[in-house]
């Protein structure tokens, strides 16, 4: 399943008191202090419909990092916005949300090993040693094999295919913008860093059910909530907490990408890097286009 959605993203209006929304309002920033920072989406998400944002700006000297999630309460009925997202929005319910950290964010799963137990019941079991130590060495074997990340056209969660060409931030052009590309193209940019992209979506499971997926730098981080009710419409949330302080959302093109995508992907193939575009004979705007997007 791919998601078609022909809406163009913004964040709600109705969001936390000291964030500031650009004339467009897909770019939300913290204006003082390091919380009452908890944005919506305007609209709801369809399924598979990734919202994603980039990190434009960090403040230093303060603990803690972007948090991202799904609430299915809609943003306008919020009479008040609460302060933090997690735990005040969370303890008003029907709300799931995650704090991203630079190290550890990939969801985990319980290993599972069928046991002779009565009536046939497969019991979770915890590895043992000599078992977490095969378990490492196959992970460290794995990062050892080449990655992929730019072979594959799309991501894939479950049925749900995502376009990877805006999952992945690029650097801004620069003396050494080249070698900042690199960090990019391995995905060795840590979560929490600046031009980090986060995103947010719903993967159906059953008719009235879904699991939330984060997907950061074009790797999906696996199912940070499970069983979420999806009869009811489900908004993104984006909580500009402590050392973010600004960002701003990164449209997705599902399906044909634009004529103006074409374009810009055929001028960036057939120049050396991407300062190289100061050189060429085009409109300023089109320019600015080419090198950041």
């Amino acid at each position: 399943m791919e998601a078609v959605s022909n809406q163009f993203l913004e964040f709600h209006p109705n969001h936390g008191t000291n964030i500031s929304l650009n004339h467009s309002g897909t770019q939300a920033t913290r204006i003082e202090s390091f919380a009452n920072g908890v944005c919506f989406s305007k609209y709801p998400l369809k399924p598979g419909e990734i919202f994603l944002i980039e990190i434009e700006e960090k403040e230093l000297g303060w603990c803690g990092h972007l948090r991202i999630g799904l609430t299915a309460r809609d943003p306008k009925s919020l009479e008040v916005i609460p302060e933090y997202s997690i735990p005040d929005l969370m303890a008003l319910g029907d709300s799931w949300v995650f704090a991203i950290t630079r190290n550890h964010n990939k969801v985990i799963e319980e290993a599972e090993v069928p046991e002779a137990g009565e009536g046939g019941l497969v019991v979770a079991q915890r590895l043992g040693r000599r078992e977490e130590e095969d378990a490492v060495q196959e992970d460290e074997d794995n990062n050892k094999k080449p990655k992929t990340f730019f072979t594959d056209t799309h991501l894939y969660i479950d049925t749900v295919r995502i376009p990877r060409d805006k999952l992945v931030g690029r650097s801004r052009p620069g003396r050494f913008s080249h070698i900042l590309d690199d960090l990019y193209k391995t995905n060795a940019l840590p979560p929490t860093a600046r031009r980090s992209r986060i995103g947010v979506l719903y993967v159906p499971k059953s008719r009235d059910t879904a699991d939330m997926h984060i997907v950061i730098n074009g790797e999906d981080m696996g199912a940070s909530a499970k069983g979420i009710p999806s009869t009811r419409p489900l908004y993104a949330v984006v909580d500009v907490f402590a050392a973010t302080k600004c960002v701003r959302i990164v449209q997705v093109e599902y399906g044909f990408s634009s004529l103006q995508t074409l374009c810009r992907k055929t001028i960036q193939k057939h120049i050396v890097h991407r300062m190289a575009i100061d050189w060429l004979q085009l409109p300023e705007a089109l320019k600015q286009y080419c090198k950041y997007e």
